[in-house]
Protein backbone atom coordinates (compact mmCIF):
# COMPACT_ATOMS: atom_id res chain seq x y z
CA UNK A 1 0.00 0.00 0.00
CA UNK A 2 1.44 3.36 -1.13
CA UNK A 3 -0.57 6.72 0.26
CA UNK A 4 -0.52 9.27 -2.59
CA UNK A 5 -0.58 12.52 -2.29
CA UNK A 6 -1.80 14.89 -5.53
CA UNK A 7 0.72 17.53 -6.76
CA UNK A 8 -0.60 20.29 -9.13
CA UNK A 9 -1.18 18.71 -12.72
CA UNK A 10 -1.08 15.26 -11.82
CA UNK A 11 -3.91 12.77 -13.27
CA UNK A 12 -4.86 9.75 -12.48
CA UNK A 13 -3.19 8.39 -15.29
CA UNK A 14 0.10 9.90 -14.45
CA UNK A 15 0.10 8.38 -11.08
CA UNK A 16 -0.98 5.06 -12.30
CA UNK A 17 2.14 4.94 -14.36
CA UNK A 18 4.55 6.25 -11.40
CA UNK A 19 2.74 3.25 -9.22
CA UNK A 20 2.23 0.74 -12.22
CA UNK A 21 -1.19 0.04 -11.25
CA UNK A 22 -3.79 0.46 -13.80
CA UNK A 23 -6.08 4.01 -13.91
CA UNK A 24 -9.24 2.04 -13.37
CA UNK A 25 -8.10 -0.21 -9.97
CA UNK A 26 -7.23 4.00 -8.48
CA UNK A 27 -10.47 5.11 -9.48
CA UNK A 28 -12.39 2.16 -8.06
CA UNK A 29 -10.21 1.69 -5.09
CA UNK A 30 -10.74 5.23 -3.35
CA UNK A 31 -14.11 5.68 -5.19
CA UNK A 32 -13.39 8.84 -6.99
CA UNK A 33 -16.41 11.01 -7.66
CA UNK A 34 -14.42 13.10 -10.60
CA UNK A 35 -11.42 11.53 -11.16
CA UNK A 36 -10.68 14.15 -14.13
CA UNK A 37 -10.21 16.47 -11.42
CA UNK A 38 -7.82 15.87 -9.10
CA UNK A 39 -7.16 18.18 -5.95
CA UNK A 40 -3.66 19.23 -4.74
CA UNK A 41 -2.98 17.62 -1.60
CA UNK A 42 -5.71 15.00 -1.94
CA UNK A 43 -4.71 11.78 -0.54
CA UNK A 44 -5.11 8.88 -2.97
CA UNK A 45 -4.38 4.66 -1.77
CA UNK A 46 -2.56 3.03 -4.05
CA UNK A 47 -3.20 -0.93 -3.91
CA UNK A 48 -0.30 -1.91 -5.84
CA UNK A 49 -0.69 -5.90 -5.66
CA UNK A 50 2.09 -8.08 -7.53
CA UNK A 51 3.21 -6.24 -11.09
CA UNK A 52 5.57 -7.79 -13.46
CA UNK A 53 8.77 -5.56 -14.72
CA UNK A 54 11.04 -6.43 -17.38
CA UNK A 55 14.70 -6.28 -17.26
CA UNK A 56 16.69 -3.75 -19.00
CA UNK A 57 19.78 -3.01 -20.29
CA UNK A 58 22.16 -1.91 -17.12
CA UNK A 59 19.57 -3.06 -14.57
CA UNK A 60 20.75 -4.54 -11.19
CA UNK A 61 18.59 -6.24 -8.55
CA UNK A 62 19.34 -3.67 -6.65
CA UNK A 63 18.09 -0.84 -8.53
CA UNK A 64 15.16 -2.24 -9.57
CA UNK A 65 14.62 -2.87 -5.60
CA UNK A 66 14.98 0.68 -4.99
CA UNK A 67 12.70 1.77 -7.74
CA UNK A 68 9.64 0.08 -6.02
CA UNK A 69 10.75 0.97 -2.56
CA UNK A 70 10.92 -3.24 -1.72
CA UNK A 71 13.61 -4.99 -0.01
CA UNK A 72 16.24 -7.36 -2.59
CA UNK A 73 15.10 -10.05 -0.42
CA UNK A 74 11.07 -9.65 -1.43
CA UNK A 75 12.02 -9.83 -4.89
CA UNK A 76 14.25 -12.92 -4.72
CA UNK A 77 11.14 -14.50 -2.78
CA UNK A 78 8.58 -13.68 -4.90
CA UNK A 79 11.18 -14.86 -8.22
CA UNK A 80 12.52 -18.29 -7.19
CA UNK A 81 13.60 -18.70 -10.22
CA UNK A 82 16.79 -16.24 -9.91
CA UNK A 83 19.58 -18.32 -9.44
CA UNK A 84 22.44 -15.73 -9.51
CA UNK A 85 20.81 -12.07 -8.54
CA UNK A 86 24.24 -10.84 -9.53
CA UNK A 87 23.50 -11.57 -13.20
CA UNK A 88 19.84 -10.72 -14.89
CA UNK A 89 19.51 -11.41 -18.15
CA UNK A 90 17.60 -8.25 -20.12
CA UNK A 91 14.65 -9.46 -21.42
CA UNK A 92 13.91 -11.44 -18.13
CA UNK A 93 10.36 -10.68 -16.48
CA UNK A 94 10.13 -10.55 -12.62
CA UNK A 95 7.54 -10.09 -10.16
CA UNK A 96 7.51 -7.30 -8.23
CA UNK A 97 5.91 -7.89 -4.49
CA UNK A 98 3.27 -5.29 -3.29
CA UNK A 99 5.01 -3.45 -0.43
CA UNK A 100 3.72 -4.50 2.67
CA UNK A 101 3.01 -3.15 6.60
CA UNK A 102 1.13 -5.58 8.90
CA UNK A 103 0.49 -4.34 12.49
CA UNK A 104 -1.32 -7.97 12.99
CA UNK A 105 -5.02 -8.24 14.48
CA UNK A 106 -7.00 -5.51 15.49
CA UNK A 107 -10.58 -4.81 17.12
CA UNK A 108 -12.22 -2.35 15.09
CA UNK A 109 -16.11 -0.97 16.74
CA UNK A 110 -18.21 0.65 14.50
CA UNK A 111 -21.23 3.08 15.86
CA UNK A 112 -23.68 3.07 14.01
CA UNK A 113 -27.67 5.13 14.12
CA UNK A 114 -30.72 2.71 13.10
CA UNK A 115 -31.34 4.33 9.95
CA UNK A 116 -27.64 3.72 8.52
CA UNK A 117 -27.64 3.38 4.60
CA UNK A 118 -27.94 -0.22 4.39
CA UNK A 119 -25.11 -0.14 1.33
CA UNK A 120 -22.54 2.00 3.28
CA UNK A 121 -23.37 -0.84 6.24
CA UNK A 122 -22.74 -3.43 3.60
CA UNK A 123 -19.64 -2.27 2.69
CA UNK A 124 -18.33 -1.31 6.00
CA UNK A 125 -19.12 -4.59 7.85
CA UNK A 126 -16.06 -6.43 6.66
CA UNK A 127 -14.42 -4.57 8.75
CA UNK A 128 -15.79 -4.54 11.83
CA UNK A 129 -15.56 -6.30 14.68
CA UNK A 130 -18.41 -4.95 16.56
CA UNK A 131 -21.56 -2.80 15.87
CA UNK A 132 -22.63 -0.36 18.50
CA UNK A 133 -26.05 0.51 17.80
CA UNK A 134 -26.63 4.43 18.77
CA UNK A 135 -28.30 4.56 21.56
CA UNK A 136 -30.90 3.32 24.02
CA UNK A 137 -31.76 6.26 25.99
CA UNK A 138 -32.25 5.66 29.76
CA UNK A 139 -35.57 6.75 31.26
CA UNK A 140 -35.59 8.61 35.05
CA UNK A 141 -37.61 5.17 36.03
CA UNK A 142 -35.18 2.63 34.52
CA UNK A 143 -37.22 2.09 31.11
CA UNK A 144 -36.14 2.63 27.91
CA UNK A 145 -36.18 4.23 24.78
CA UNK A 146 -36.96 1.66 21.35
CA UNK A 147 -35.34 1.87 18.37
CA UNK A 148 -35.48 -0.43 15.12
CA UNK A 149 -32.38 -1.97 15.55
CA UNK A 150 -33.20 -5.54 14.90
CA UNK A 151 -31.97 -5.36 10.59
CA UNK A 152 -28.87 -3.97 12.13
CA UNK A 153 -28.56 -6.95 14.79
CA UNK A 154 -29.38 -9.47 11.60
CA UNK A 155 -27.17 -8.05 8.89
CA UNK A 156 -23.69 -7.65 11.35
CA UNK A 157 -24.78 -11.35 12.67
CA UNK A 158 -24.30 -12.55 8.93
CA UNK A 159 -21.34 -10.83 8.47
CA UNK A 160 -19.73 -12.56 11.82
CA UNK A 161 -19.96 -8.92 13.59
CA UNK A 162 -20.61 -8.87 17.58
CA UNK A 163 -23.48 -6.36 17.65
CA UNK A 164 -23.69 -4.37 21.11
CA UNK A 165 -26.34 -2.48 22.69
CA UNK A 166 -26.05 0.89 24.04
CA UNK A 167 -27.51 2.61 26.67
CA UNK A 168 -27.72 6.72 26.58
CA UNK A 169 -28.30 9.00 29.09
CA UNK A 170 -29.81 11.49 26.61
CA UNK A 171 -32.83 13.02 27.16
CA UNK A 172 -35.39 12.53 25.16
CA UNK A 173 -35.25 14.98 21.77
CA UNK A 174 -32.32 16.51 23.70
CA UNK A 175 -28.85 15.81 24.58
CA UNK A 176 -26.44 14.09 27.32
CA UNK A 177 -28.39 14.98 30.75
CA UNK A 178 -26.42 15.64 34.03
CA UNK A 179 -29.13 15.10 35.90
CA UNK A 180 -31.11 12.51 34.48
CA UNK A 181 -27.74 10.16 34.64
CA UNK A 182 -27.78 11.40 38.69
CA UNK A 183 -31.46 9.86 38.75
CA UNK A 184 -30.67 6.82 37.83
CA UNK A 185 -27.03 6.28 39.88
CA UNK A 186 -28.97 7.43 43.17
CA UNK A 187 -31.37 4.90 42.94
CA UNK A 188 -30.77 1.46 43.22
CA UNK A 189 -34.10 0.31 42.49
CA UNK A 190 -34.08 2.12 39.32
CA UNK A 191 -31.18 0.36 38.43
CA UNK A 192 -32.01 -2.58 38.85
CA UNK A 193 -34.91 -2.07 36.80
CA UNK A 194 -33.10 -0.50 34.31
CA UNK A 195 -30.71 -3.62 34.28
CA UNK A 196 -33.34 -5.88 33.86
CA UNK A 197 -34.64 -3.87 31.28
CA UNK A 198 -31.24 -3.98 29.53
CA UNK A 199 -30.73 -8.24 29.93
CA UNK A 200 -34.56 -8.31 28.10
CA UNK A 201 -33.57 -6.27 25.29
CA UNK A 202 -30.09 -7.93 25.00
CA UNK A 203 -31.55 -11.82 25.54
CA UNK A 204 -35.15 -11.09 22.79
CA UNK A 205 -32.92 -9.43 20.24
CA UNK A 206 -29.61 -11.33 20.20
CA UNK A 207 -27.27 -8.88 21.43
CA UNK A 208 -23.63 -9.81 21.85
CA UNK A 209 -22.84 -7.55 24.78
CA UNK A 210 -23.44 -3.64 26.38
CA UNK A 211 -22.05 -0.52 25.61
CA UNK A 212 -22.87 2.04 28.44
CA UNK A 213 -22.23 5.76 27.06
CA UNK A 214 -22.80 8.35 29.88
CA UNK A 215 -21.12 11.62 29.39
CA UNK A 216 -21.26 14.76 31.55
CA UNK A 217 -22.08 13.18 35.17
CA UNK A 218 -21.77 15.20 38.32
CA UNK A 219 -18.43 14.82 39.78
CA UNK A 220 -20.24 13.50 43.06
CA UNK A 221 -21.75 10.93 40.81
CA UNK A 222 -18.35 9.45 40.35
CA UNK A 223 -18.57 6.64 42.95
CA UNK A 224 -22.38 6.10 42.55
CA UNK A 225 -21.33 5.13 38.72
CA UNK A 226 -18.47 3.07 39.44
CA UNK A 227 -20.65 0.97 41.62
CA UNK A 228 -23.61 0.80 39.21
CA UNK A 229 -20.86 -0.35 36.76
CA UNK A 230 -19.72 -3.34 39.30
CA UNK A 231 -23.66 -4.00 39.64
CA UNK A 232 -24.32 -4.40 35.36
CA UNK A 233 -20.52 -6.25 35.58
CA UNK A 234 -22.23 -8.44 38.15
CA UNK A 235 -25.47 -9.05 36.25
CA UNK A 236 -24.66 -9.21 32.77
CA UNK A 237 -21.07 -10.89 32.96
CA UNK A 238 -22.52 -14.27 34.31
CA UNK A 239 -25.78 -14.48 31.38
CA UNK A 240 -22.68 -14.32 29.17
CA UNK A 241 -22.92 -10.68 27.53
CA UNK A 242 -19.54 -8.43 26.95
CA UNK A 243 -19.59 -4.91 29.03
CA UNK A 244 -17.82 -1.72 27.13
CA UNK A 245 -18.39 1.84 28.38
CA UNK A 246 -17.39 5.00 26.39
CA UNK A 247 -14.78 7.26 28.28
CA UNK A 248 -13.98 10.86 28.13
CA UNK A 249 -10.36 11.15 26.70
CA UNK A 250 -8.43 12.34 29.65
CA UNK A 251 -4.83 13.31 30.32
CA UNK A 252 -4.34 12.50 34.02
CA UNK A 253 -6.48 10.72 37.28
CA UNK A 254 -7.49 14.33 38.44
CA UNK A 255 -8.44 15.90 35.30
CA UNK A 256 -11.20 18.67 35.93
CA UNK A 257 -14.25 19.24 34.10
CA UNK A 258 -17.69 17.92 33.86
CA UNK A 259 -16.81 15.47 31.30
CA UNK A 260 -13.85 14.03 32.69
CA UNK A 261 -14.24 13.99 36.79
CA UNK A 262 -16.63 11.25 37.06
CA UNK A 263 -15.21 8.61 34.55
CA UNK A 264 -12.72 6.21 37.18
CA UNK A 265 -10.49 5.01 34.19
CA UNK A 266 -9.09 2.24 36.58
CA UNK A 267 -12.09 1.33 37.82
CA UNK A 268 -13.21 1.10 34.35
CA UNK A 269 -10.18 -0.84 33.01
CA UNK A 270 -10.79 -3.50 36.10
CA UNK A 271 -14.74 -4.15 35.36
CA UNK A 272 -15.08 -4.25 31.47
CA UNK A 273 -14.17 -6.24 28.34
CA UNK A 274 -13.24 -2.72 26.70
CA UNK A 275 -13.06 0.49 26.76
CA UNK A 276 -13.26 3.23 23.79
CA UNK A 277 -11.33 6.43 24.26
CA UNK A 278 -13.66 9.22 22.80
CA UNK A 279 -10.65 10.42 21.37
CA UNK A 280 -12.14 13.09 19.36
CA UNK A 281 -14.03 16.46 19.56
CA UNK A 282 -11.14 18.69 20.16
CA UNK A 283 -12.09 20.71 17.46
CA UNK A 284 -16.14 20.82 17.67
CA UNK A 285 -19.63 22.66 16.60
CA UNK A 286 -18.47 25.20 18.95
CA UNK A 287 -14.61 25.42 18.83
CA UNK A 288 -12.74 27.93 16.97
CA UNK A 289 -11.02 25.70 13.56
CA UNK A 290 -8.70 23.00 14.79
CA UNK A 291 -8.02 19.17 14.08
CA UNK A 292 -10.98 16.91 15.56
CA UNK A 293 -8.45 14.84 16.63
CA UNK A 294 -5.14 16.12 16.95
CA UNK A 295 -2.60 12.95 17.27
CA UNK A 296 -0.39 14.83 19.36
CA UNK A 297 -3.25 15.10 22.07
CA UNK A 298 -4.69 11.63 21.19
CA UNK A 299 -1.24 10.84 22.07
CA UNK A 300 -0.98 12.58 25.36
CA UNK A 301 -4.93 10.54 26.30
CA UNK A 302 -2.68 7.59 25.77
CA UNK A 303 -0.03 8.41 27.14
CA UNK A 304 -2.08 8.10 30.70
CA UNK A 305 -4.46 5.22 29.77
CA UNK A 306 -1.95 3.16 29.31
CA UNK A 307 -0.56 3.53 32.98
CA UNK A 308 -4.57 2.47 34.57
CA UNK A 309 -6.07 0.35 31.95
CA UNK A 310 -4.93 -2.84 29.90
CA UNK A 311 -3.77 -1.76 26.75
CA UNK A 312 -5.29 -4.91 24.99
CA UNK A 313 -8.70 -3.67 26.52
CA UNK A 314 -8.99 -0.08 25.08
CA UNK A 315 -10.38 0.91 21.50
CA UNK A 316 -8.98 4.00 20.31
CA UNK A 317 -11.86 6.41 19.07
CA UNK A 318 -10.90 7.76 15.29
CA UNK A 319 -13.67 10.47 13.85
CA UNK A 320 -14.96 9.90 10.84
CA UNK A 321 -15.78 13.28 10.04
CA UNK A 322 -14.53 17.03 9.90
CA UNK A 323 -16.21 20.78 10.30
CA UNK A 324 -16.49 23.66 8.37
CA UNK A 325 -16.13 26.99 10.41
CA UNK A 326 -16.92 30.51 8.71
CA UNK A 327 -14.29 32.94 9.88
CA UNK A 328 -13.22 34.88 11.18
CA UNK A 329 -14.32 32.56 14.19
CA UNK A 330 -16.79 34.23 17.08
CA UNK A 331 -17.72 32.39 20.53
CA UNK A 332 -21.10 31.04 20.17
CA UNK A 333 -21.06 30.13 16.46
CA UNK A 334 -21.51 27.40 15.17
CA UNK A 335 -19.47 25.15 12.21
CA UNK A 336 -21.18 22.59 10.19
CA UNK A 337 -20.44 19.05 10.12
CA UNK A 338 -19.31 17.76 6.90
CA UNK A 339 -17.46 14.01 5.32
CA UNK A 340 -14.07 13.21 5.14
CA UNK A 341 -15.33 12.53 1.08
CA UNK A 342 -17.24 15.78 1.10
CA UNK A 343 -14.33 18.13 1.86
CA UNK A 344 -12.34 16.62 -0.74
CA UNK A 345 -15.79 17.34 -3.26
CA UNK A 346 -15.68 20.60 -1.89
CA UNK A 347 -11.86 21.83 -2.14
CA UNK A 348 -12.26 20.60 -5.75
CA UNK A 349 -15.49 22.78 -6.19
CA UNK A 350 -13.49 25.82 -4.74
CA UNK A 351 -10.70 25.49 -6.06
CA UNK A 352 -9.18 25.23 -2.76
CA UNK A 353 -5.31 23.78 -2.17
CA UNK A 354 -5.08 20.68 0.62
CA UNK A 355 -2.80 21.61 3.30
CA UNK A 356 -1.66 18.99 5.54
CA UNK A 357 -0.88 19.88 9.37
CA UNK A 358 2.23 17.94 10.50
CA UNK A 359 1.67 18.09 14.44
CA UNK A 360 -1.81 17.08 14.44
CA UNK A 361 -1.63 15.01 11.63
CA UNK A 362 -4.73 16.17 9.72
CA UNK A 363 -5.43 18.05 5.96
CA UNK A 364 -7.44 20.99 5.88
CA UNK A 365 -7.95 24.36 3.54
CA UNK A 366 -9.26 27.63 3.15
CA UNK A 367 -11.75 29.32 0.31
CA UNK A 368 -14.64 32.14 0.02
CA UNK A 369 -17.64 31.58 -0.24
CA UNK A 370 -20.02 33.18 -2.73
CA UNK A 371 -21.31 35.76 -0.17
CA UNK A 372 -17.47 36.54 0.46
CA UNK A 373 -17.18 34.80 3.19
CA UNK A 374 -13.92 33.24 4.64
CA UNK A 375 -14.22 29.18 5.93
CA UNK A 376 -11.62 26.76 7.05
CA UNK A 377 -12.41 22.93 6.96
CA UNK A 378 -10.76 20.48 8.98
CA UNK A 379 -10.65 16.58 8.18
CA UNK A 380 -9.64 13.35 7.53
CA UNK A 381 -7.93 11.38 4.95
CA UNK A 382 -5.70 8.25 4.26
CA UNK A 383 -2.63 10.11 6.46
CA UNK A 384 -4.58 10.67 9.31
CA UNK A 385 -5.97 7.29 9.37
CA UNK A 386 -2.71 5.79 9.08
CA UNK A 387 -0.88 7.54 11.67
CA UNK A 388 -3.89 6.65 14.32
CA UNK A 389 -3.30 2.88 13.17
CA UNK A 390 0.22 3.41 13.42
CA UNK A 391 -0.61 5.00 17.18
CA UNK A 392 -2.50 2.50 18.32
CA UNK A 393 0.63 -0.25 16.96
CA UNK A 394 3.12 1.66 18.95
CA UNK A 395 0.81 1.23 21.92
CA UNK A 396 -0.13 -1.98 21.41
CA UNK A 397 -3.57 -1.25 22.10
CA UNK A 398 -6.96 -3.68 21.48
CA UNK A 399 -7.99 -1.74 18.29
CA UNK A 400 -10.35 1.32 17.30
CA UNK A 401 -13.85 2.75 17.47
CA UNK A 402 -15.18 4.71 14.62
CA UNK A 403 -17.78 7.51 15.25
CA UNK A 404 -19.44 7.06 12.71
CA UNK A 405 -19.46 4.57 10.11
CA UNK A 406 -22.81 6.61 8.47
CA UNK A 407 -20.66 8.37 6.30
CA UNK A 408 -18.40 6.05 3.94
CA UNK A 409 -14.85 6.83 3.57
CA UNK A 410 -13.46 4.57 1.34
CA UNK A 411 -9.83 5.22 2.48
CA UNK A 412 -10.07 4.24 5.74
CA UNK A 413 -10.94 0.96 5.01
CA UNK A 414 -8.41 0.54 2.18
CA UNK A 415 -5.74 1.66 5.01
CA UNK A 416 -7.28 0.16 7.83
CA UNK A 417 -7.29 -3.48 5.90
CA UNK A 418 -3.81 -2.82 4.23
CA UNK A 419 -2.02 -2.91 7.46
CA UNK A 420 -4.48 -5.16 10.38
CA UNK A 421 -6.06 -8.01 9.92
CA UNK A 422 -9.59 -7.55 11.30
CA UNK A 423 -9.58 -9.94 14.23
CA UNK A 424 -13.64 -11.55 14.38
CA UNK A 425 -15.11 -12.57 17.04
CA UNK A 426 -18.06 -14.38 15.85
Amino acid sequence: MRIHVVRPGESVYSISRLYDVPSQRIISDNELTDPEQLVPGQTLVILEGTRQYTVRPGDSIFRIARRYDVSIADILEANPDITNPASLEVGQVLNIPPREINFGEILVNGYAFPDIDREVLRKTLPSLSFLSIFSYEVRPDGSLSTIDDEPLIQAARAARVAPFMVITNIEQGGSFSSDLASQILNNEQVQDTLIDNVLRIMRQKNYYGLDIDFEYLYPQDRENYNDFLRKVAARIRPQGFSLTTALAPKVSGDQMGLLYEAHDYPVHGALTDHVILMTYEWGYTYSPPRAVAPLNEVRRVLNYAITVIPRRKILMGIPNYGYNWTLPFMEGTAASTISNTGAVDLARQVGAFIQFDALAQAPWFRYYDNTGRQHEVWFSDARSMFASLALVNEFRLGGISLWTIGRYSPQYYLVLNAVYNIRKVL
